[in-house]
C-alpha cells in the first residue's frame, strides 16, 4: 500500500501531467491555427498570383467556349420552367440546338475568288495591247482584229495631294481712285486659319476617328510639301473643338430627353491643369441613349467624384432608367434624380471569370462554383440573344416564364456560399460583388426593353481607348475639352451611319453661318444636308 507522502506526490504528478497535456493540446490547438491561417494566406496569394500571369500573359476574351452559342431556338418558351419545375433544375440542365438542320453543312458552297470592288468607284480604262509587230495570224498571215477584252479590276490609291486655293480678286476704277473693291472672305471656322474646311476634317477624323497623333499627320503631311508643325494641327483641332459647343449642347439635350441612358467613365492625363501635377489622374466620362436618334457623348472632368457626374446628369427627366456598372457615383445620381437604376450583368459576370481563371486547370470541374454562376448568367444571355428580334411583348413573356427562374437559381446559389468562401479571395469578391448590386441587376425583368449591361456604352468608349494608346495624353485642359466635344461629332455620326469625314466637312461650312437656334438644330448629325455642303 502507499503511504500518504507517496499518495499526494501521485497527485501532484497527474495533477502536472494533466496540465502540460492541456498546455500542449492548447498549443498544438494555436499552431494548427496558426497553419490553417497560413495555408489560406498562401492560398490567397497563389491566387492573386496566378491572376496577375493571366491578366499579363492570356487572352482577354471571357467567351466561354461553344455550349454558350445556343442562339438558334425556334421558340425560347420551349426552354421557359414550368410552375412545378423548381428554379434549381434550371441550374444543371443541359441546352441542345433543336434547329433541324444544326451542325450540317450548308448545301451551297460560298462562292470562291476574290471579293468584288465597289461599283460605285470611278473606273480608269487601262489599255494592254499587243505591238503593232504581233498583231498578225501565225497560220496564214491576216491581220489581227480586236474582239474584246479580258477585264480585271485592281484597286488604285492617289495618295495624297496639296493644294493651295483662294484668291480674293481686287477691283477698281480705271477713272479714277474711289473705286477700288475687294470680294468679301467666305466665313470660316476658323478666321484666316491655314487650313481648308477639308483639311481640317481630314485632321481630324485621322485622329478621333482613326488614332493617328497630330505628330503623325504632320510628318505625312510633310511628304507632300506641306510643311506644317503639330503644334499648329493642334491649335487649330483645339479652336474647332471648342467652336462646336453649340452643336453639343444640342446633342446633350436630345440625351437627356431619352428615357434610358447609359454611363461611363475612363481616364485620361492632362500635362498642363492648373494647380495639379502632370501625373495626375483626370477622367473622360462617356453617356449614350438607348432611345431616340442615336447620341454618344463625352465630357472632360477633372475628377471621378460625385460634383463632376451631378452636372453631366442635371436636367434628366424624374423616372428615366440609368444603366451603369457599379460606381457608387452612378447610385447617387440615381437616388437624387429619381432614376430608374439598372445593374450591368456583364461587370457581375466578368469577377467569376477572373476566379475561374485563377484556378489551376487540372483542377477545374463544371461544379466549381465559379463555372456554375458563369453557367447560370450565361443562360440569361442565350434567351435575349433568342428574343433580340421579338416584340417586346413577346420578350416580356420569355423573361416572366424563363429568365425570372434562371434569376430565382442564380440567388439561391449566391445566398447558399455568401458566407462560406473567403471575402478576400477573388471568389469571395465576385460574391459579394453580386450581392451588392444584386436588386439592381433584377430589375430587367421587369421590361422587356431595358438592357442586360452596359456593353454599348463600353463599346463607344473604346475608340478613345484606342486612340488614348497613340496620342498619350492632352497638353491642356482646352485641348481635353475639344477632344471630348471632337469624339462626341465622330461617334455620334458613327452610330448614325454617317461618314464622319462628309459631316465635319459640312458642319465647318455651315456653323459659321449659323445665328439661330433652329440653325444650330439644321446641324445636328440627323439634320444636316451633306449634298447641300
Amino acid at each position: 500500500m502507499l503511504t500518504t507522502e507517496e499518495f499526494i506526490a501521485l497527485q501532484q504528478a497527474l495533477a502536472e501531467a494533466t496540465r502540460r497535456g492541456q498546455e500542449m493540446a492548447q498549443r498544438n490547438e494555436s499552431l494548427f491555427g496558426e497553419l490553417r491561417v497560413t495555408r489560406t494566406e498562401r492560398d490567397l496569394a497563389l491566387e492573386r498570383l496566378r491572376a496577375l500571369q493571366h491578366q499579363l500573359f492570356a487572352a482577354k476574351s471571357e467567351a466561354r467556349g461553344t455550349e454558350q452559342k445556343d442562339m438558334f431556338l425556334n421558340e425560347a418558351e420551349a426552354l421557359a420552367p414550368t410552375a412545378q419545375t423548381p428554379p434549381a433544375e434550371i441550374e444543371d440542365d443541359e441546352e441542345e440546338d433543336s434547329t433541324p438542320d444544326a451542325g450540317k453543312q450548308s448545301s451551297k458552297r460560298k462562292k470562291r475568288g476574290r471579293k468584288p470592288l465597289d461599283p460605285a468607284l470611278p473606273r480608269d480604262i487601262v489599255r494592254h495591247e499587243l505591238p503593232e509587230s504581233e498583231r498578225i495570224c501565225a497560220h496564214d498571215g491576216y491581220a489581227l482584229v480586236e474582239i474584246g477584252a479580258e477585264i480585271s479590276e485592281q484597286m488604285h490609291v492617289i495618295p495624297e495631294q496639296l493644294r493651295v486655293k483662294h484668291h480674293r480678286i481686287k477691283y477698281a476704277c480705271p477713272c479714277c481712285d474711289l473705286g477700288l473693291r475687294l470680294a468679301p472672305t467666305p466665313a470660316r471656322i476658323i478666321p484666316r486659319g491655314l487650313l481648308t474646311d477639308e483639311a481640317q476634317a481630314w485632321v481630324i477624323t485621322g485622329k478621333y476617328q482613326f488614332g493617328m497623333p497630330l505628330y503623325r499627320t504632320a510628318k505625312l503631311l510633310s511628304r507632300f510639301g506641306g510643311n506644317i508643325v503639330s503644334n499648329t494641327l493642334a491649335a487649330g483641332v483645339v479652336r474647332i473643338g471648342l467652336a462646336t459647343q453649340p452643336v453639343i449642347n444640342l446633342l446633350r439635350d436630345c440625351l437627356l430627353e431619352s428615357d434610358l441612358i447609359y454611363g461611363d467613365e475612363t481616364h485620361v492625363q492632362v500635362l498642363k491643369e492648373p494647380g495639379r501635377k502632370a501625373q495626375t489622374k483626370s477622367y473622360m466620362w462617356a453617356q449614350m441613349n438607348g432611345t431616340g436618334p442615336p447620341v454618344r457623348l463625352f465630357a472632360y472632368a477633372p475628377g471621378r467624384g460625385a460634383e463632376h457626374a451631378q452636372k453631366l446628369y442635371a436636367g434628366v427627366r424624374r423616372g428615366t432608367v440609368l444603366m451603369s456598372d457599379g460606381y457608387e457615383v452612378y447610385n447617387g445620381i440615381a437616388k437624387g434624380g429619381c432614376l430608374t437604376h439598372l445593374g450591368c450583368w456583364v461587370h457581375a459576370r466578368r469577377p467569376f471569370i477572373k476566379a475561374e481563371e485563377a484556378i489551376p486547370k487540372a483542377a477545374r470541374s463544371p461544379h466549381q462554383l465559379a463555372t456554375r454562376f458563369i453557367k447560370l448568367i450565361g443562360k440569361l444571355y442565350r434567351a435575349e440573344a433568342r428574343a433580340r428580334d421579338w416584340a417586346p411583348e413577346r420578350r416580356q413573356r420569355l423573361r416572366a416564364r424563363y429568365s425570372a427562374a434562371v434569376v430565382r437559381a442564380i440567388e439561391q446559389l449566391l445566398l447558399t456560399n455568401l458566407h462560406a468562401v473567403a471575402p478576400s479571395s477573388l471568389l469571395g469578391q465576385a460574391l459579394h460583388y453580386l450581392h451588392g448590386q444584386w436588386p439592381k441587376l433584377i430589375r430587367f425583368v421587369d421590361n422587356a426593353t431595358w438592357p442586360l449591361d452596359s456593353n454599348p456604352v463600353e463599346n463607344s468608349i473604346r475608340p478613345f481607348v484606342v486612340g488614348r494608346k497613340g496620342w498619350l495624353f492632352a497638353d491642356t485642359v482646352g485641348g481635353a475639352n475639344a477632344s471630348a466635344n471632337l469624339y462626341s461629332l465622330v461617334e455620334t455620326c458613327k452610330a448614325n451611319g454617317i461618314e464622319p469625314y462628309r459631316y465635319l466637312v459640312a458642319l465647318f461650312k455651315k456653323l459659321p453661318l449659323a445665328q439661330t437656334a433652329d440653325d444650330y438644330e439644321a446641324l445636328l448629325p440627323w439634320n444636316i444636308d451633306l449634298a447641300a455642303a
